[in-house]
């Protein structure tokens, strides 16, 4: 088995909203023998609304915890949140141009000054694992399921910034998803926004957008969606019972993270999977894989 460690930040959601998205990425990663090293006493890295008060702050907020992952001895730092690596990566380039790294390290106790490089959990299963060592391990074939990949808005955008996969039609968790035996549907809207956050002050964004992807799944012919952002997830199936009721799509679409798929196919036990925390039941699919 391939070894391969790296510093980890999991991000707040993966304490809370997104446990399940948490659970099954350290399962997954130890079943293919990726070593997460927690970063210790890591800290809130301002997600979306920071940058939008103050630039420097926000990376500042981030900067400590690329300091931090420096301090281990690593030179990457992965995260299964893309609304965190975008802001890891926003901080990395601030602290990497003069004009601004001053300013950045003058908010830190202890300055960043060489940050390392940050990735997705994604990326570096992908990239640095390798999706031909991936497939080298499945153990139960997602044989059967059809899905749909959806990778939000920011997952490979901006392509200067995020420098992963081709940004307008990304192929990671496709490519993935077929090396655990899956069935994956062509589907054009991988990479539109579900509304982000727009959902506590403009409700009636959200449910377009999201039911405008809900609809497009449900189109293509999918028994489910695979997704890779906490906050994409929540948004297309904590928001779905309200979404059907407008008529976007007829019936349930289970939303999975990437992580708990592929971690069924590689035969991890269930209970790290955290099938349990999705509103949308996932039962039938389930069923599906297993007869």
């Amino acid at each position: 088995m391939k070894k391969t460690t790296v510093a980890y930040y999991p991000g707040c959601s993966a304490v809370g909203t997104s446990v399940e998205y948490e659970k099954s990425t350290r399962a997954v990663c130890d079943a293919l023998g990726i070593q997460l090293e927690e970063i210790q006493d890591w800290s809130c890295c301002g997600s979306s609304p920071a940058h939008t008060v103050n630039h420097i702050l926000s990376a500042a907020l981030s900067g400590r915890n690329l300091a931090l992952a420096g301090s281990m001895g690593h030179d990457t730092v992965a995260t299964p949140c893309p609304s965190c690596l975008i802001n890891l990566r926003t901080s990395a380039r601030k602290i990497e141009d003069p004009k601004l790294c001053h300013k950045v390290n003058a908010l830190l106790e202890d300055p960043c000054e060489n940050p390392v490089e940050p990735k997705s959990v994604l990326q570096v299963i992908v990239e640095d694992y390798g999706v031909d060592e991936v497939a080298r391990l499945i153990r139960k074939p997602l044989n059967g399921l059809k899905v749909v990949c959806y990778y939000g808005c920011i997952m490979t955008r901006p392509p200067e910034l995020m420098r992963f996969d081709d940004p307008e039609n990304p192929m990671a968790m496709d490519d993935l998803m077929e090396a655990a035996g899956a069935e994956v549907l062509p589907f054009p809207l991988k990479v539109e926004c579900c509304g982000a956050s727009s959902g506590i002050p403009r409700k009636d964004i959200v449910m377009r957008l999201s039911g405008k992807l809900l609809h497009a799944a449900e189109e293509c012919g999918a028994d489910a969606i695979v997704s890779a952002c906490p906050l994409c997830q929540m948004n297309l199936d904590l928001r779905q019972s309200q979404i059907r009721k407008e008529g976007y799509i007829s019936k349930p679409i289970p939303v999975f993270y990437f992580t708990q798929l592929l971690g069924t196919a590689l035969g991890v036990d269930k209970r790290s999977l955290r099938f349990d925390k999705l509103v949308v039941s996932p039962k039938r699919c389930l069923e599906k894989i297993s007869g």
